[in-house]
C-alpha cells in the first residue's frame, strides 16, 4: 500500500523496512514488531486517529510519540483507515509540489471519522 503512493520508494533502515518519498520517511513496518508499522503524523492528526481507532492506532512512547509518530496495529486496521493514514504520512514529508500534484485538500485530511473527532474537539 505505501508503494502504491506517488514516487514512493521501499528503504532498510534500523533492520525494518521503511517508506520514503523525497528522501523523508512517512512509514515503517516491522517496530516494535511484525504486527505493527509506523506513520510520520502531526500531533494533531495522530490525536485524531487515536480517538477515533484506539485500538488501531497508538501514540509511539516518548518523544517520537510526542511529535506524532504513531505505531499502528496492522492485523486491526481495516484497508480504508490506513490508506488515509498513509496519505497523511506521505503528505506530511512529501515535497509541496509534489503532494499538490497528487492529493487535494479534501483527499489528505484523513479518516472520515478522525475529521469527525477533529472538528468535535475545535467546536467545544
Amino acid at each position: 500500500m505505501a508503494l502504491r503512493m506517488p514516487e514512493a520508494s521501499e528503504v532498510g533502515h534500523m533492520g525494518h523496512p521503511d517508506f520514503r518519498v523525497g528522501g523523508k520517511i512517512f512509514a515503517t513496518l516491522g517496530y516494535p514488531d511484525q504486527k505493527w508499522g509506523v506513520l510520520k503524523l502531526t500531533p494533531e492528526q495522530q490525536e485524531a486517529v487515536l480517538a477515533s481507532e484506539p485500538r488501531v492506532f497508538v501514540a509511539v512512547k516518548g518523544g517520537w510519540g510526542r511529535r506524532g509518530a504513531t505505531a499502528v496495529c496492522l492485523r486491526e486496521a481495516k484497508t480504508r483507515s490506513l490508506r488515509a493514514a498513509l496519505a497523511l504520512a506521505w503528505r506530511n514529508v512529501a515535497p509541496a509540489t509534489l503532494a499538490a500534484r497528487h492529493f487535494d485538500h479534501e483527499t489528505a485530511r484523513g479518516p472520515r471519522s478522525a475529521r469527525r473527532v477533529a472538528r468535535r474537539r475545535t467546536t467545544r
